[in-house]
């Protein structure tokens, strides 16, 4: 049984903000940040956590949206999940969201379960594109970008990301079209480092299994296996 628990994160300005860690049944591991959704640290991220866990990970999910309101988590089965994840996404502040990400990654290195202080960031739509920022601004062990959106508006942050880099994308994704994924492509080419997993009929959040509308089950499953190999040859628990 995964063990699981409530960090208490400091922000670089000095607020104070919760992450939802999940310890491995090996009792240490590397670590892995996960950034959320649009719509918070809900049981989706939470259980993303906890199949990095699985993996020999330890896995914390930031609460990203507390300088909004603490402890957002929408339910993606509520009728009006998207209305109220993209009215939370209009109140999003970016850059502060980026560094909250960074003042995570910086809390779990610090963690007594992970071993050596090392740690990534693995993150999903709106936790795509921040994790990709953190990537550029903090040096994580690895990074893992599922669907980010801000990820090609943002390509002027390429040459800053030294770390391994795996992008997953839909060729179905409605925000992210075949033209800005290769973008994504192009500013990293030659970096052999670098992977980009393009899944064949998934739109965007396939891998978001309570979420129906969006879930693609082959696309969910092909990537974790690639994201799993991934991580074991970068930063392997």
């Amino acid at each position: 049984m995964t063990t699981t628990r409530t960090e208490r994160i400091q922000a670089h300005d000095g607020g104070w903000f919760a992450g939802y860690l999940a310890v491995p049944d090996s009792g240490s591991g590397p670590g892995m940040v996960v950034i959320q959704e649009i719509f918070g640290v809900n049981a989706y991220i939470k259980g993303t956590c906890e199949r990095l866990a699985k993996l020999g990970y330890v896995a914390m999910a930031p609460d990203l949206f507390w300088r909004i309101e603490p402890g957002i988590a929408v339910d993606e089965r509520s009728a009006d999940f998207l209305e109220r994840g993209f009215g939370y996404m209009s109140k999003f502040d970016f850059q502060k969201g980026a560094d909250d990400a960074v003042a995570a990654l910086e809390h779990l290195r610090k963690v007594p379960e992970v071993e050596g202080g090392k740690a990534g960031i693995l993150g999903f739509c709106l936790g795509g594109g921040i994790s990709y920022m953190v990537a550029a601004l903090a040096s994580p062990e690895v990074c893992v970008s599922y669907y980010g959106s801000a990820v090609p508006d943002a390509l002027g942050m390429a040459p800053q990301v030294e770390c391994p880099v795996l992008f997953h994308f839909g060729t179905a994704d409605e925000y992210i079209p075949p033209a800005k994924q290769e973008q994504v492509r192009a500013a990293f080419a030659g970096r052999r480092d670098v992977e980009f997993h393009v899944h064949q009929g998934a739109n965007h959040a396939f891998d978001n299994n309570v979420a129906t509308v969006f879930h693609h089950p082959q696309a969910a499953a092909d990537a974790w296996r690639q994201t799993a190999d991934f991580l074991r040859r970068n930063l392997p628990a």
